[in-house]
């Protein structure tokens, strides 16, 4: 998965918009104002993704290219590295795992707004 793939399938979900808050380099995709992945436009193509912590333990002893967030609450965040040594279903599976875990957190009235599928 290349940076434009990985921003077309994070913007194509309901609720979600991209901005750079930190840098020029930095984007950013948030629902609802809150963060569910962040990449950078130079160097190693890669993501932060929140996990749940249990399971982001598990990913990181299973595959190599997915250590404790970069610059984030390791606990609760995964980088996986976009290098194509991980399948591209299993990405957008990790993906998908992050913006549902934010979705959950979110207040009834927000989610209810969001009118997701």
């Amino acid at each position: 998965m290349n940076i434009e793939e990985l921003r077309d399938y994070c913007i194509e979900k309901k609720g979600v918009t991209e901005e750079f808050p930190f840098d020029k380099i930095t984007l950013v995709f948030k629902v609802a104002g809150k963060m569910f992945a962040l990449t950078t436009l130079e160097g190693s193509p890669s993501v932060n993704l929140k996990c749940d912590p249990e399971k982001a333990i598990e990913l990181r002893e299973s595959y190599p290219e997915i250590t404790p967030g970069f610059h984030m609450n390791k606990k609760h965040w995964n980088t996986v590295r976009l290098d194509g040594l991980l399948d591209y279903s299993f990405i957008k599976e990790l993906i998908d795992h992050s913006y549902e875990m934010v979705i959950a957190g979110l207040p009834k009235k927000v989610r209810d707004g969001l009118k997701l599928k």
